[in-house]
């Protein structure tokens, strides 16, 4: 593990019990180092502009939604937005799997429909574009292997509790415990891409000059 990743790891660690114990110091400390930190390990081993550069739009999206401010959740929401397009410019056009995008497609309408009614009125269309172009990157991600595509997958439950919590549906103990141990993790996962679109690379370069 670089020194980065450790920091990384052990922010992640600092937030997540800050979040348990209720001490929300401790969550405005460690949240914001917690992307620069891991974008910071990517750069470090090679990774691609896009994957950075989606990491740090998450970073942002974490110090906008430290607000309970609702133009701070917009903005929050747009830095994640921007995170998302980056991931779907990296995973490119390669080959998924048809029945996993028909069952994140049928989860995108189910979930849209049912929180429908209970988001704020001016929320609706920004949380459902949202929600489509975060269920078009958990997909995608699937191309760059299993640990990706759980990163992918991780991101949009995180998001989903979000969005309950934002339409005041029932709550688990501690929701931002979750939401934060869900994201992190979909994160960390999904910047394993680095490694993943590595091999992906070296294996087609050796089936194109395999006679």
């Amino acid at each position: 593990m670089t020194p980065l990743l450790v920091a990384f790891a052990l922010a992640c660690l600092l937030d997540l019990v800050a979040l348990l114990a209720g001490w929300r110091t401790g969550h405005l400390i460690a949240k914001p180092l917690l992307m620069p930190l891991l974008a910071g390990h990517v750069y470090a081993r090679g990774g691609r502009p896009l994957l950075i550069g989606a990491l740090l739009c998450g970073w942002g999206g974490d110090v906008f939604l430290l607000s309970d401010a609702d133009a701070a959740f917009l903005l929050g929401m747009g830095c994640f937005a921007a995170g998302h397009v980056c991931y779907l410019v990296l995973f490119g056009r390669g080959r998924t799997h048809p029945w996993l995008g028909a069952a994140y497609g049928i989860a995108l309408a189910a979930t849209v429909a049912a929180l429908w009614t209970d988001l704020p009125g001016g929320l609706r269309i920004p949380v459902a574009g949202y929600s489509l172009l975060l269920t078009a990157m958990a997909y995608r991600s699937s191309r760059l292997g299993p640990l990706v595509g759980l990163g992918g997958a991780l991101f949009l439950l995180s998001d989903t509790l979000i969005a309950t919590g934002v339409a005041d549906w029932p709550q688990p103990p501690r929701p931002d415990f979750w939401i934060m141990l869900t994201y992190v993790a979909a994160q960390a996962l999904l910047a394993q891409a680095y490694r993943e679109e590595s091999r992906t690379t070296r294996t087609t370069r050796v089936t194109r000059t395999t006679p």
